[in-house]
């Protein structure tokens, strides 16, 4: 029997999970359906007030859950998860939700310099989870960040187009490793999901030493794990894949021809 998800993210960031997700799920006999939200009406996240983005994610994932109906959500979003996602779970109990986080515990157990990195956006960096994160996870690491200003932006133009302006992400990580200590960093994470598109531009132009962790990856991992434990209604009849966004993308032509190929074939408005 098929099943029907919903992945949420401020603006196309999330895609890379759907990206795993529909990668991850060939291996398998699932059938799933994958609409996705996109609230890019206020892109980006970062650059709003806490308590703002909690009543309006509460508010928006709401209509989602009465207009889409999914049965499970994927806050495909650090700044979402990390600020709103207990306040959903406790709003919609009887929904699924699948979080993303910055991969911070990963990077603890396979650092072997016990110098980990994390490369974020601005506000990601600053959020008082980080630091709980660090604390539950990686007390025995030193955590390096650096929040990004461009480089969500540069990774969406990169997505749409497949162009990169290589020396505005190579100053972004030169920003980040002339920070002291980060000739120790073995294990660098990711901390917006954005950066997913460029992953491999970044792990490129790094230190060989660092092995990058992309949070897409097990995110992706534990839905499907999820599906297969039977912890989700099906749906009787496997949908088309919608892509709902609160404002239209009629002049995105780039994305729209992109979104395509991902089997997202009309841009509907929440």
């Amino acid at each position: 029997m098929p099943y029907h998800i919903l992945a949420f993210d401020s603006g196309i960031g999330g895609l890379g999970i759907v990206q795993n997700l529909q990668k991850q799920l060939k291996a398998t006999s699932l059938q799933v359906s994958i609409d996705y939200l996109a609230d890019n009406l206020i892109f980006p996240y970062g650059e709003q007030e806490d308590n703002f983005l909690i009543e309006r994610i509460i508010k928006l994932i709401g209509q989602a859950i009465q207009t889409i109906q999914p049965n499970l959500i994927i806050i495909a979003c650090n700044t979402a998860s990390t600020i709103a996602l207990n306040a959903l779970r406790k709003s919609y109990p009887n929904i699924q939700f699948v979080g993303c986080v910055p991969p911070v515990r990963w990077a603890a157990r396979i650092s072997r310099n016990k110098v980990i990195g994390l490369l974020a956006t601005r506000a990601t960096i600053t959020r008082p989870y980080l630091q709980q994160l660090k604390k539950q996870y990686a007390s025995d690491c030193e955590l390096i960040a650096y929040g990004s200003p461009i480089l969500a932006k540069l990774a969406e133009d990169y997505f749409r187009t497949e162009i990169c302006d290589i020396h505005l992400i190579q100053q972004e990580l030169n920003n980040m490793f002339n920070q002291p200590h980060t000739d120790k960093i073995d294990a660098m994470c990711i901390g917006c999901t954005h950066y997913s598109f460029i992953l491999d531009i970044l792990s490129k132009n790094s230190p060989p030493i660092i092995q990058w962790l992309d949070p897409a990856i097990a995110v992706a991992k534990h839905t499907i794990d999820l599906l297969n434990q039977g912890k989700i209604p099906e749906i009787e009849k496997l949908m088309n894949n919608r892509f709902y966004t609160t404002n239209p993308l009629t002049q995105d032509k780039a994305l729209l021809k992109k979104l395509t190929l991902m089997n997202y074939n009309q841009n509907y408005i929440l």
